[in-house]
């Protein structure tokens, strides 16, 4: 049982008291909901429109505005989903605009049109109106990271289809994650729970008479399920499928061995795969931390041994965004930045390789005291937070689940006497 020194845990609870005492600011959050189709009988000018097959191992939400919490569901639900994108004249390319009340208004958000089920069995009926829309009956399925909810999902996917100008039929698959930094756990075990999902998934789309080719863009722990999904093919089947041609690993949240002996175990007929990687992918840096300094993929520099002979003798190409600006303060998700988007489309058009050679400010503060390894760390990080929590809604939103979470978890932790004030920067400087 963890013994906590008296003085430290005054100071924690001090900390937490006095913030949870400062006034609540008039501001409020992004609206819960944003999924539920607005009424709109014509498109308006200039907006677009996304369509899109949604596959995911979510739990259904009560909620229709909602559709899918993050918890686990029992088998794989498919949704026909359309969001409309405002005019580009009003938006950066590489920018999600979230509705600020509901219902969000098409000419400056993106907007849910249409939320439908789909059984298994039709899937096929939609890869035949969409996919065939286009020559090469192209398929892009997007694995999203860590830390993100249902609707940062689909939003974050219609953006990169748009911004992408790719002629392609989008297909999400979205595997349960809490949409928290303080859920690093839980969601690395979503991704082993969606294996199999994803793995039916991508086999039904290659046995698809509709579907001539399939390109899979993952992002950062995504990528781990990814990898293990297709490993389990190569396994099963002896192969990957032939018609999964192109892997995109953005940002890869994964052990270098890991991948490693994905790599080895997919077999010499895997798909072309092409790592993007960025020097200064400040995510990656906490993830190695808390993984006990374990290399991950998405934070190697290709540039040096052994990984760029390592990397040629794979045949992995490389996309090194280091010198492209991020929009998120960690770096970690500038695969959705509109030039690199746009790079992904005019490829995917001309068949070429790909490559040539939401957070609030209270979850960046915890993200960087890399408190999702452990509970010690957490309890320390929402110490950090609180106060934030206060003024920024999107903190604030999950605050009170994790402030209730760390108490049980504290009794559960093997150790001995906890420093819970100085945590953060143990978590930081790796123990010094």
């Amino acid at each position: 049982m963890v013994r906590v020194s008296s003085t430290n845990s005054l100071r924690l609870r001090t900390v937490l008291v006095a913030s949870l005492m400062l006034p609540l600011p008039a501001c409020s959050g992004r609206p819960t909901g944003v999924l539920l189709p607005i009424a709109q009988t014509e498109q308006l000018p200039g907006t677009s429109r996304v369509d899109m097959l949604v596959a995911t191992t979510r739990k259904s939400a009560t909620d229709r505005g909602v559709l899918f919490s993050g918890e686990r569901g029992d088998a794989v639900t498919y949704t026909d989903l359309a969001v409309s994108i405002p005019p580009d004249a009003t938006r950066q390319p590489g920018s999600v605009q979230w509705p600020k009340s509901l219902p969000g208004n098409p000419a400056t958000d993106f907007v849910a049109l249409r939320a439908e089920p789909v059984e298994r069995t039709k899937v096929a009926a939609w890869t035949g109106r969409k996919a065939r829309r286009g020559t090469k009956r192209h398929v892009l399925v997007f694995v999203h990271g860590f830390n993100n909810k249902f609707e940062d999902a689909v939003f974050r996917f219609a953006q990169i289809v748009h911004d992408s100008g790719a002629e392609v039929a989008p297909v999400l698959f979205t595997w349960p994650s809490k949409g928290s930094v303080l859920a690093y756990g839980y969601d690395r075990e979503s991704t082993n729970f969606s294996r199999n999902g994803l793995e039916t998934l991508l086999r039904d789309l290659a046995k698809d008479p509709n579907v001539g080719e399939v390109t899979v863009l993952a992002h950062s722990m995504g990528n781990w399920l990814t990898l293990e999904s297709l490993r389990q093919m190569a396994i099963r089947d002896r192969r990957v499928a032939p018609k999964i041609r192109n892997v995109i690993l953005a940002a890869p949240d994964v052990d270098m061995d890991l991948a490693r002996s994905a790599f080895r175990d997919m077999g010499p007929d895997r798909p072309r795969l092409t790592l993007m990687v960025s020097g200064d992918d400040q995510a990656l840096a906490v993830s190695r931390l808390v993984w006990g300094d374990s290399i991950r993929l998405g934070a190697i520099d290709p540039t040096v041994e052994p990984y760029k002979s390592e990397l040629e003798r794979q045949n992995i190409g490389v996309l090194n965004l280091s010198t492209v600006k991020g929009d998120d303060p960690l770096n970690h998700g500038k695969f959705a930045s509109g030039e690199v988007v746009a790079l992904l489309g005019k490829r995917l058009a001309d068949g070429q390789p790909i490559s040539d050679g939401q957070m609030g400010i209270g979850d960046r503060l915890v993200s960087t005291a890399a408190g999702a390894a452990s509970t010690v760390a957490t309890g320390a990080a929402l110490a950090v937070a609180a106060p934030v929590a206060i003024v920024d809604p999107q903190t604030r939103e999950t605050y009170g689940e994790h402030l209730s979470n760390v108490g049980s978890g504290l009794r559960d932790t093997v150790g001995s006497t906890v420093d819970l004030a100085g945590a953060p920067v143990r978590a930081v400087t790796g123990g010094r």
